[in-house]
């Protein structure tokens, strides 16, 4: 437990932690930049970048046959555009970046091996999880560019930003267990799970939705892209139906917070409103690029702010999951 451990250590823990877990959410973002400007084959190898550990600037810098030697490697059609190069090449330097956060915190979560072993091991799978994550991003580049790798990709990007947010607030469980989470009823948690629950099909359907813009991309770039919607699949209407009811589900729960502890609670507070400021931000989005031509700018906002409704309504999840520990008995009804 915290209280066994040098309580700066493990707010350090804590500090770094959540540090890596918006890390990964930028790189989430800087990865739907270069899905949707088309930079994914930017650097058409791996690790290097057109064999090079700092990708050129200029096509001068670039062996004259440069085409064709990527032609026999697989890579036809390979084009050298420094904006999509160097866009690929950040997106690289961030993965690499998450890759140190992760290794710091699954070493600074040593101080919990005796505390609490549980936090210690998930630090550390957290880390060889972001090892595979990286072969993985080698495996896209590898593809070409394969839908379904790159969604394997997200959702697993998906998978490990949760397990952080777990293991840190399971670090901070001696603390939440004297938050009184009675003022809230059964019905509210279970209403959570489901919130949680329609997440996850809504960001499934996304995907969907996703893959077939990939597709117009490749097949109909030289038609202007407010005429792909033409060519969507039905389940692109039922994804952006389904978000009215997601967005009502999730008012309904910040409704239930406020009235509960009235902003008494900062962390259920800060968490409520960045549910629904993410839920808004993503429909919104979602609007533009249904009804504004689908503008590039908008799919990695609204690819964002999918992971960051999951992750805030998981950490309230969990939050109220350790606090009601304490309270159990005194559930009040609503």
């Amino acid at each position: 437990m915290t209280d066994r451990i040098n309580p700066q250590t493990a707010s350090y823990f804590r500090r770094l932690g959540t540090i890596t877990i918006f890390a990964i959410y930028f790189l989430i973002l800087v990865g739907g930049i270069v899905r949707a400007s088309g930079a994914g084959m930017g650097c058409p190898d791996w690790p290097t970048c057109f064999g090079q550990w700092i990708p050129p600037t200029d096509v001068s810098q670039l062996p004259a046959d440069y085409q064709q030697i990527y032609a026999d490697r697989g890579y036809k059609d390979t084009q050298f555009n420094a904006f999509k190069t160097w866009t690929e090449y950040v997106n690289r330097l961030c993965g690499v970046s998450i890759g140190i956060l992760i290794f710091m915190t699954a070493y600074a979560s040593r101080a919990y091996r005796k505390a609490d072993k549980t936090v210690f091991y998930l630090s550390l799978t957290a880390f060889f999880l972001v090892g595979f994550q990286g072969w993985l991003g080698s495996t896209v580049v590898a593809s070409n560019l394969k839908p379904l790798i790159i969604t394997l990709h997200m959702l697993l990007a998906w998978c490990l930003v949760s397990l952080l947010i777990y293991t840190i607030l399971r670090s901070q469980r001696d603390f939440i267990a004297s938050i009184d989470a009675g003022a809230l009823s059964a019905k509210f948690k279970t209403v959570l799970s489901v919130a949680m629950a329609m997440t996850l099909l809504q960001v499934l359907m996304g995907t969907q939705v996703r893959e077939t813009v990939d597709m117009l991309a490749n097949t109909q770039s030289v038609i202007d892209r407010a005429f792909w919607r033409e060519s969507f699949p039905i389940i692109f209407y039922v994804h952006r139906s389904f978000s009215s009811l997601i967005l009502f589900t999730n008012a309904w729960l910040v409704w239930k917070l406020y009235r509960a502890y009235n902003g008494r609670v900062a962390f259920l507070h800060r968490g409520s409103l960045a549910l629904i400021g993410c839920i808004v931000t993503a429909i919104l989005a979602g609007i533009s690029l249904d009804r504004l031509g689908m503008p590039a700018v908008a799919q990695p906002v609204h690819l964002l702010m999918a992971n960051l409704i999951f992750g805030a309504q998981f950490s309230l999840f969990m939050y109220l999951r350790y606090a009601s520990s304490t309270s159990a008995s005194s559930v009040i009804k609503r």
